[in-house]
């Protein structure tokens, strides 16, 4: 388990500083798993839920290291992410449409596939 767990953590390009804070342990605990210690069920249901793992990945190496993620699931974790992080063009961005009116919307959502349609012709131009 202890490379899965250090292949988990490149994969997601956390130190381990990082990634024990995503599962509430201390860098020095992370770097003991990474050298053989086992951790705790709980704080492999801590991993597997914090980032969507694959609990048999995770304690076997079988299978896919991710699990598919519901439209739903990827919204919560990326807005728990941004209400976790330091205000950036994110929370700006957010804040902005989030004021929009239905109006608004409807036409933000015609430039967008005009967008999408100039950059599909593009391609195919090519």
């Amino acid at each position: 388990m202890q490379n899965r767990i250090k292949e988990l953590r490149k994969h997601l390009g956390l130190n381990q500083t990082e990634f024990g804070a995503r599962i509430g342990v201390k860098q020095t605990t992370v770097a003991g798993y990474e050298n053989g210690r086992a951790p705790l069920d709980t704080v492999i249901a801590s991993i597997c839920r914090e980032f969507s793992v694959s609990e048999l990945w995770l304690r076997t190496g079988e299978g896919s290291m991710l699990r598919e993620r519901s439209r739903y699931d990827e919204l919560a974790g990326f807005f728990g992410e941004l209400l976790s992080a330091e205000p950036d063009f994110r929370h700006r961005f957010i804040a902005a449409v989030s004021r929009l009116s239905f109006e608004e919307w409807q036409l933000l959502e015609r430039i967008a596939c005009d967008i999408a349609a100039q950059a599909e012709s593009a391609d195919d131009a090519e």
